[in-house]
């Protein structure tokens, strides 16, 4: 064994910045490229954001301002301003912060002293500004490094802070911001702090009624069963409903923050729904069919809460506070007089929930006549027919210590055929990339019942892979990827799997689980340079980088890239294209426009599409002819 040496000089001390630059998935979670809603670049504007929002609560600043420009973030608020003496040490100095006089901010939404901090850490430009009555105090980094202190001088600007941060590419590599995720967590801040006003790029955001008015926006009345039910109180806010979609669907935040993982304010609303009911209507029915199709928003509010994670997701305080009630006691107390007070007044919105739980438990035994066959067939083909090539990490497993990020990285590639799935089997990382090879085109399930889940082999061993029969608690991969050629067949496979993920499964496309991926196009090269290009653009530039005459490769299907190139496309380098389900977006009338019979509205935009398409060639080609005419005629003026 080599020996290796253990001293006094082995010991090394990280000052702030580096520690957090080092480790900076202990502060922001995972890095991402901004791809996935829970990404690091995301985090880096929530925690500069819930400053601003510890204002507007605290009484201070009704309007925040913030503005995305190429890669840089500003956020401006109208709150008190951070004290001009302290503007230095409360965006660069750990544990330094007006949030530990709890005082002040009982219940804010961040009590570490490190939001800010990693922000700065983590930024290769960051810029701060506060302005308290009539003076500005002005402070520039980069990397966390302070490079300007700026004297304090007159300032006629209103009272609030100003930041301004570009993120580090050396740390988010290739990142870029996505609007809409941007515009739906703002949203969420809007919906919890009823008459802010967020200002984004032009647009306000502003909620008058909150949670009442979220569950508005991300549904239609068309799929609700019954008029929303929204119950208030100081510290906790709830409203629910029900659809008719498959699954469950839950929005949880505490003090403001959106807790995604849920925890024990979650678990404490499904217990107090599921026991209101039981005893309103004097039935044991079903917890699964009292919550089946339910969607819910809840917001609680609790003195120093313990997250699990520093960006707190998911919550693990069990008290509401020093000398409050638990916090299941507090929420099933609340439910249970709120909820059946209003089910006693509002008997057709009674008869109209209790008739939604007893349509959920007759399809439920509908299927369960055909669920045990179908399971036992699940098994027997993971076995022996390998569909399945499993990784070895899973993203439910928590019964042993594994690191968050690899739990994060794993990924189930859908694959069309044996080739394909071949070629990515042999390049992937075994560690956390599985492939489930699909056999021949999927039925298209719109309009049909769960039961055909069941029934249909190829959806059923897809259900069972993913283990998401009972939700996705125990969901095995992080991320599940549609990986089918770039063709009119994959295209057409990619639409039938959209399909069935949105219609039985939709929870995993609104909490960001559903990727595309995509894979190049062509590969061009010479004997020195190969580049692999994914659109027409990137072709033309790979070939005026290459010298003489280059040679180029259509890829026609996944089967035709060889393992050792597919190693590079699922690596460091892939490409994910998230699904993303808009707060605008009506399932039900975008399945049915897309899936549903050939309506009238269909063909007519298919016909648009194509004579669009056909004009466009057109112009193209006498494009082409009249550069051709000028180019003879120039050629002839210079011989002349």
């Amino acid at each position: 064994m080599t020996n290796v040496t253990y001293t006094e000089d082995n010991i090394r001390s990280l000052d702030w910045k580096e520690h957090i630059r080092i480790r900076p998935g202990m502060y922001i979670g995972k890095l991402g490229d901004g791809s996935s809603p829970d990404d690091g670049i995301y985090i880096l504007l929530k925690e500069v954001i819930d400053n601003s929002i510890d204002e507007f609560v605290m009484g201070y600043g009704k309007n925040i301002d913030i503005k995305i420009d190429d890669s840089a973030l500003e956020i401006r608020d109208y709150g008190r301003g951070i004290p001009l003496g302290k503007v230095i040490d409360c965006v660069s100095k750990i544990n330094t912060g007006g949030k530990y006089d709890s005082k002040a901010f009982k219940k804010s939404v961040g009590l570490n002293g490190v939001g800010t901090k990693a922000v700065n850490a983590l930024s290769e430009y960051f810029r701060v500004e506060a302005v308290r009555e009539g003076k500005i105090k002005v402070a520039e980094f980069e990397r966390g490094e302070l490079i300007k202190d700026h004297k304090v001088v007159k300032s006629s600007e209103p009272d609030g802070t100003r930041i301004v941060f570009r993120p580090d590419t050396d740390i988010f590599k290739k990142f870029r911001f996505r609007s809409d995720y941007m515009e739906s967590q703002l949203w969420n801040y809007a919906y919890l702090n009823a008459g802010l006003k967020l200002n984004f790029n032009g647009k306000t955001l502003v909620s008058k009624n909150g949670l009442l008015d979220l569950l508005e926006r991300k549904t239609s009345k068309e799929q609700l069963r019954y008029p929303i039910i929204h119950m208030a109180g100081e510290d906790l806010e709830i409203a629910l409903s029900h659809g008719n979609h498959y699954g469950e669907q839950y929005h949880s935040f505490v003090n403001g923050q959106n807790t995604t993982q849920g925890g024990t304010h979650l678990n404490a609303l499904k217990e107090a729904i599921v026991k209101t009911i039981q005893e309103h209507f004097n039935k044991n029915y079903d917890r699964r069919d009292i919550l089946t199709s339910i969607i819910s928003a809840v917001s609680i509010r609790v003195e120093e809460p313990i997250f699990e994670s520093q960006t707190k997701t998911k919550l693990g305080s069990t008290d509401m506070g020093p000398e409050g009630p638990t916090i299941r006691t507090f929420v099933v107390n609340f439910v249970k007089e709120k909820l059946d007070n209003f089910l006693h007044k509002n008997q057709e919105t009674a008869k109209a929930l209790e008739k939604r739980i007893r349509q959920s438990e007759r399809e439920r035994k509908e299927i369960a006549g055909i669920q045990k066959l179908a399971n036992q067939r699940a098994k027997k083909a993971n076995v022996h027919n390998k569909k399945l090539r499993d990784c070895r990490i899973h993203f439910s497993d928590n019964t042993r210590k594994v690191d968050e990020e690899l739990r994060k990285a794993t990924t189930v590639f859908i694959t069309e055929g044996d080739s394909a799935s071949g070629s990515i089997t042999k390049a992937r990382d075994v560690q956390t990339q599985a492939v489930f090879s699909l056999r021949g085109k999927p039925l298209n399930c719109y309009g049909l019942t769960k039961k055909v889940v069941y029934e249909n082999e190829e959806f059923n061993l897809l259900q069972h892979a993913l283990n998401i029969e009972d939700g996705l608690d125990e969901l095995r991969y992080n991320r599940v990827v549609i990986s089918t050629d770039a063709d009119v067949d994959g295209m057409h496979i990619r639409l039938l799997l959209l399909t069935f993920f949105l219609q039985f499964f939709p929870d995993l496309v609104r909490n960001g689980h559903l990727f595309i991926l995509e894979t190049p196009l062509f590969r061009v090269r010479d004997k020195q340079q190969t580049f692999y290009c994914y659109n027409e653009e990137e072709k033309q530039a790979a070939v005026s980088k290459l010298r003489g005459k280059p040679e180029i490769t259509r890829f026609k299907g996944l089967g035709e890239i060889s393992p050792d190139e597919f190693g590079d496309f699922i690596g460091e380098n892939i490409r994910l294209e998230p699904v993303i389900l808009n707060e605008e977006t009506d399932l039900d009338n975008v399945l049915s426009y897309y899936m549903g019979k050939n309506t009238p509205a269909r063909q007519e935009f298919i016909i648009d599409n194509l004579r669009i398409e056909k004009d466009e060639a057109v112009a193209e080609e006498q494009q082409k002819e009249d550069e051709a005419a000028e180019a003879e005629a120039s050629t002839e003026m210079a011989e002349a």
